[in-house]
C-alpha cells in the first residue's frame, strides 16, 4: 500500500501553490474586511484550467479524479486563501457532477464548457428555511406548464447568489403526499438565474465576507424543459450521487486551513520570546501543537482514502462522512490553538489566525452536521438502528 502522491499529483500541488502565491495574506485580509467576490483569483484559476480538473476531457476538462480535485482544494485553502478562496471555486469543482452523470449529451455540450472556462458563475439552490438538512421536506414547487416549469419558493444559505448567472435548483414537481417515497417527486434543474423573478437578500455572517451567502425568493421563474437534469422526480437521487465527493472536498479544504493555522502558530512559537526563551520551547506550547499535527495527518489519510475509494468506483459513504467529521474537528482545534498560541495578537486581524478560526466553522456546520455524520456512521458502519 503506497500512501505517496504520484509525480503528476505533486505537480498539481506545486502549480497551484505558485498560482496562489500571487494572492497573499494581504489580499485575503482585504477581502475579509471589505468583501467583494475575488474575481481576479477566480479568473486566474479558470485561465489555468483548474475549474475543470474533475470534468471530462471532451468538454474541456482535465478528466482527473476526486483525489486530484481534493489535492487542488487543499492547496488553495492552505495557501492563505482559506475558505474564502476555496468557496470561490468549490461549486465549479463538484457542482456539475449531476450534469456529468445524468445530463444528456446536448446538456453537457451546452453547459459544461462555460463552467470549466469560468465564463459563468453558478449557485446551488437546495436548502430551505423550513427544511434544513431534511431535503425531502422541501417546499419550493416547479409546476409543469407545457414545455416549461414555473417555479415558486424560497431558498436559504445560497452561496454566490449575488453574482450568479446560473443555478442548480432542486424543487418539488410532485406533491409529497402523492409520492410512494418522500425522496421521490423532486426534480433537478440547471437554469438561468433570472433576477426579474428572483429576489436575493444577503445574509450578514460570521466570516468569509468575500463569498456572499443569501436568502433567495423565487416567484414565477420560468424554466425550460431542456434545463431539467435527468428524469422528473429523480432529483433527490441525483443529488445523493454528489454528496460523497463534496464531503471529501470539504475535508480536504479543512485540512488545508488547519495546516496553515498550525504553520502560523509554529512559526510564531519559534519567534516569540518571553522570559528570555522562545515560547515554543515550553511543553505547554509544544504538546498541543504536536497533537494538532497528528490529528490533521490522521484526518488527511482518511480523506484521501475516501477519495481513492470514490475514484475506483467503490463504496465510500462511511469514509467520506468520517473524513469530513475528522477533518473539521482537527482543523478547528488547530485554528483555536493558533489563536491561543499567539495570545493577544491572535485576536488581531493582522496576524490572520482569527480569520482562520471564523472560517473553519463552515466545515463543522456544512454540508452536513457533525451529529448527522455520527448518526450515519452508527447506522451504516456499526449496524445500529436508525435514530431519527
Amino acid at each position: 500500500m503506497d500512501f505517496a502522491f504520484t509525480d503528476d499529483q505533486l505537480a498539481i500541488r506545486d502549480s497551484v501553490e505558485k498560482l496562489c502565491a500571487r494572492f497573499d495574506d494581504a489580499y485575503w485580509l482585504k477581502k475579509d474586511k471589505e468583501g467583494g467576490f475575488p474575481n481576479d483569483f477566480y479568473a486566474a484559476m479558470a485561465d489555468s484550467g483548474w475549474l475543470g480538473i474533475a470534468m471530462p476531457e471532451e468538454y474541456g476538462g482535465s478528466g482527473l479524479g476526486i483525489t486530484e480535485a481534493a489535492l487542488l482544494m487543499q492547496t488553495v485553502a492552505g495557501s492563505g486563501a482559506g475558505f474564502s478562496g476555496a468557496s470561490a471555486i468549490h461549486l465549479n469543482i463538484f457542482g456539475p457532477n449531476p450534469i456529468v452523470v445524468f445530463g444528456t449529451e446536448e446538456q453537457k455540450k451546452r453547459i459544461l464548457p462555460d463552467i470549466i472556462k469560468g465564463k459563468v458563475k453558478g449557485c446551488f439552490a437546495v436548502t430551505e428555511p423550513n427544511a434544513g438538512l431534511n431535503t425531502t421536506a422541501l417546499e419550493t414547487k416547479a409546476e409543469r406548464d407545457g414545455n416549461q416549469y414555473v417555479v415558486h419558493g424560497k431558498k436559504v444559505w445560497t452561496t454566490t447568489a449575488q453574482i450568479a448567472d446560473k443555478m442548480l435548483l432542486i424543487a418539488r414537481t410532485t406533491p409529497r403526499e402523492q409520492c410512494k417515497k418522500s425522496t421521490d417527486g423532486l426534480s433537478l434543474f440547471y437554469t438561468d438565474f433570472d433576477r426579474s423573478k428572483i429576489e436575493v437578500r444577503e445574509i450578514d455572517k460570521m466570516g468569509r465576507k468575500a463569498i456572499d451567502t443569501n436568502q433567495v425568493f423565487i416567484d414565477g421563474l420560468k424554466v425550460p424543459l431542456e434545463d431539467r437534469i435527468g428524469e422528473e422526480g429523480k432529483g433527490f437521487h441525483y443529488l445523493l450521487h454528489g454528496l460523497n465527493p463534496e464531503r471529501v472536498l470539504i475535508a480536504a479544504e479543512a485540512i488545508g486551513l488547519g495546516r496553515l493555522a498550525l504553520k502560523k502558530a509554529t512559526q510564531y512559537a519559534k519567534e516569540r520570546v518571553v522570559f528570555g526563551r522562545p515560547i515554543g520551547q515550553n511543553q505547554g506550547i509544544q504538546h498541543p501543537l504536536a497533537k494538532n499535527w497528528m490529528e490533521l495527518e490522521a484526518a488527511d489519510l482518511l480523506t484521501f482514502k475516501a477519495a481513492s475509494l470514490y475514484d475506483n468506483g467503490k463504496e465510500c459513504g462511511a469514509e467520506a462522512n468520517a473524513a469530513k467529521y475528522m477533518a473539521a474537528e482537527a482543523a478547528f482545534t488547530a485554528c483555536e490553538r493558533a489563536v491561543l498560541t499567539h495570545g493577544g495578537y491572535g485576536y488581531a486581524k493582522e496576524f490572520h489566525v482569527e480569520r482562520y478560526m471564523r472560517e473553519i466553522m463552515i466545515a463543522r456546520i456544512a454540508p452536513v452536521s457533525a451529529e448527522l455524520v455520527l448518526c450515519y456512521i452508527a447506522e451504516r458502519a456499526l449496524g445500529l438502528p436508525k435514530s431519527y
